[in-house]
């Protein structure tokens, strides 16, 4: 189910509590107690040792006490401020250990992903701090943002998914629901303990620590301040380098009301409040005290500028470049679907175990696709689509596919079939890529043409990504593609390759923006550099043998551009370069008679400024 709506696997959305001395402890409407596996969440799915307490009992029921104070009901959050929270914070004061990262990461993965971030507004309105004398107000059922529901194949589903968890995560065993609110709770930890302040400053790059107090007043006026930069910071609205600053800035309070946050000040001197101390590698590199706004901002924002600073490539003259349109090349024309159907069954009519399958398309696939405007395939469609491809990829020989592979060119641009049918998309692809024979050129041309509208779609590129076969199948066939004798083939082949490295180059300038999570963009971790280079090194290949078509090369250079702007290994990607003799094949283009347009020149050209 995560796949469908995040695309990507999550396994778990997991509640967590502590056991310790005999009782269950976790967060929801404040902090709760009960006997262990007897709270309303039921018996745990996993049990993680944390290690043995040198914390005796009363002293942790004190800690409780004083906890109670800052976990409260109307703080809860889903994302910022939740059940894991606090277990990371009692864990640290017991045993000075954190959660597991998969855990504790789960909200930063989440919001990662396209869905998560368009659904963060909608989670943002269930979570709320109670406004000052107004009568608590059951909050609405989420409604999913347009974004949020172009993100998912199954709104209805991420709604009610939604809405359940939420539900779950914050309820208390009699199902008190949670006040309505105006001010969303900011992405802030609290280190309680100097266990959990040095955790927090070991998994993040920058921290800022908030040594405040509920009794000083200059510390609740810069409060909303520092909150705001939180928010902004931690969004990666504020990311100054390559990467932003998401998942890599964390924003600490600590209240000195609490006994066993005295040890955290003590430890860096603090002995008046509001005191901002600035840490970069877990080591303190500033300090400001008072309520002087600006300057903690410009504070933060050179933190982050030292950590992150700016990638090379943002410095350079690149109008060429950033005038390519990043959207995907896709061949979206409908063919003669009698005459590719009448093929099909020619290849078929010495297989009568297959006869049943043309009957089975003719009767869903082809009635569904021949509808104008075509709407989304039922699953009956879907199904039926791909128990027939499963059927003739195995029947039938690689040559004999291609009026199957033109039909799943168009079928694929349909989010419901991209979705539903991977595996028999997967096992399709395998089957022609891996002829020992080379496919002849209509079904290489079609599979490549399915291969650009498929890397073009979300849904299908994510598991081309994410499955090692199939991406080693797909990278096997762009290289050997781009260096084909057939001006056609290369064309498609380089379409393809277009639409791979421009999901990349959109989640890089993603990035650099500040935007954590793009909409339709590769993230930090769904890149594989390696996989990259290996199509790069095609590409400048195909460049130089280039002869005939100044489009082929003009899509070439876009896609070998799009792949070297914004690398995350800048000299890496100039030592392929240089190995590769980009300067000279550049050199070769401008100074040849292939290419005539002013555009194409200057996009060549700047291809070897981005590998200079």
């Amino acid at each position: 189910m995560s796949r469908q709506l995040t695309g990507r696997q999550i396994d778990g959305i997991w509640h967590t509590s502590v056991v310790v001395f005999g009782k269950e402890v976790f967060y929801g409407q404040g902090i709760m107690t009960t006997l262990p596996g007897q709270s309303h969440h039921g018996r745990p799915l996993n049990i993680e040792d944390m290690g043995t307490t040198a914390i005796d009992e009363q002293t942790w029921n004190e800690y409780l006490d004083e906890m109670r104070e800052h976990y409260t009901a109307d703080k809860y959050h889903l994302l910022d401020f939740n059940c894991n929270s606090f277990t990371n914070d009692a864990v640290g004061f017991l045993t000075g250990n954190s959660i597991p990262s998969y855990i504790k990461d789960l909200p930063s993965d989440f919001l990662s992903t396209p869905f998560g971030a368009a659904l963060r507004p909608t989670i943002d309105s269930m979570f709320r701090r109670p406004v000052p004398g107004a009568a608590p107000s059951p909050a609405p059922a989420p409604q999913l943002p347009p974004a949020a529901a172009a993100a998912t194949q199954n709104p209805a589903l991420a709604a009610s998914l939604l809405q359940a968890v939420a539900q779950r995560a914050a309820s208390s065993p009699s199902g008190t629901s949670t006040p309505s609110t105006q001010t969303v709770a900011a992405p802030i930890q609290i280190a309680s303990n100097p266990a959990s302040f040095h955790n927090i400053l070991a998994s993040h790059r920058v921290s800022v620590a908030f040594f405040t107090s509920a009794t000083c007043g200059p510390c609740r006026v810069i409060a909303p301040v520092f909150e705001e930069l939180a928010r902004e910071k931690t969004s990666g609205a504020g990311a100054s380098g390559a990467g932003g600053s998401k998942g890599k800035i964390a924003f600490v309070k600590v209240d000195l009301g609490v006994l066993s946050s005295q040890a955290v000040a003590s430890e860096y001197s603090v002995r008046a409040t509001p005191t901002f101390i600035f840490f970069l590698d877990g080591q303190k590199r500033g300090e400001l005290k008072g309520i002087n706004g600006p300057e903690l901002r410009t504070q933060i924002d050179l933190l982050l500028y030292e950590a992150f600073p700016p990638h090379p490539h943002t410095k350079l003259s690149l109008p060429a470049v950033e005038k390519v349109s990043l959207s995907p090349i896709l061949f979206a024309q409908i063919p003669n679907l009698g005459a590719v159907m009448t093929k099909l069954e020619s290849f078929i009519a010495s297989k009568p175990e297959l006869s049943s399958t043309t009957t089975e398309l003719k009767a869903t696939v082809l009635p569904w696709l021949s509808k104008e405007p075509r709407p989304s395939a039922p699953p009956t469609v879907a199904t039926a689509f791909a128990r027939a491809t499963g059927s003739l990829s195995s029947g039938l020989s690689p040559a004999e596919l291609f009026p199957l592979l033109d039909i799943w060119r168009v079928a694929i641009l349909d989010t419901s079939i991209a979705t539903s049918t991977q595996h028999a998309f997967i096992a399709l692809l395998s089957r022609v890529e891996a002829a020992a024979d080379e496919p002849p050129r209509a079904t290489l041309l079609t599979l490549l043409r399915l291969l650009a509208n498929a890397l073009g779609g979300s849904e299908t590129r994510a598991l081309l990504r994410t499955n090692a076969a199939a991406k080693q199948a797909v990278l096997h066939l762009l290289v050997r593609s781009v260096l084909h004798s057939d001006r056609l083939v290369r064309s498609a082949a380089a379409s393809a390759a277009f639409n791979a490295a421009a999901w990349v180059q959109r989640g890089r300038v993603a990035r650099v923006r500040g935007q954590s999570s793009p909409a339709d963009g590769a993230g930090e971790g769904d890149e594989d550099g390696e996989w990259d280079l290996e199509l790069l090194s095609a590409l400048v290949e195909g460049i130089r043998s280039e002869s005939e078509s100044e489009d082929v090369v003009h899509r070439l250079a876009a896609s070998a551009a799009l792949l070297v702007r914004l690398a995350p290994d800048v000299e890496e990607v100039k030592g392929l370069c240089e190995v590769l003799g980009v300067g000279e094949v550049v050199q070769g283009v401008v100074k040849g008679d292939v290419v005539k347009k002013k555009d194409v020149r200057d996009l060549v050209n700047e291809l070897g400024t981005l590998c200079a």
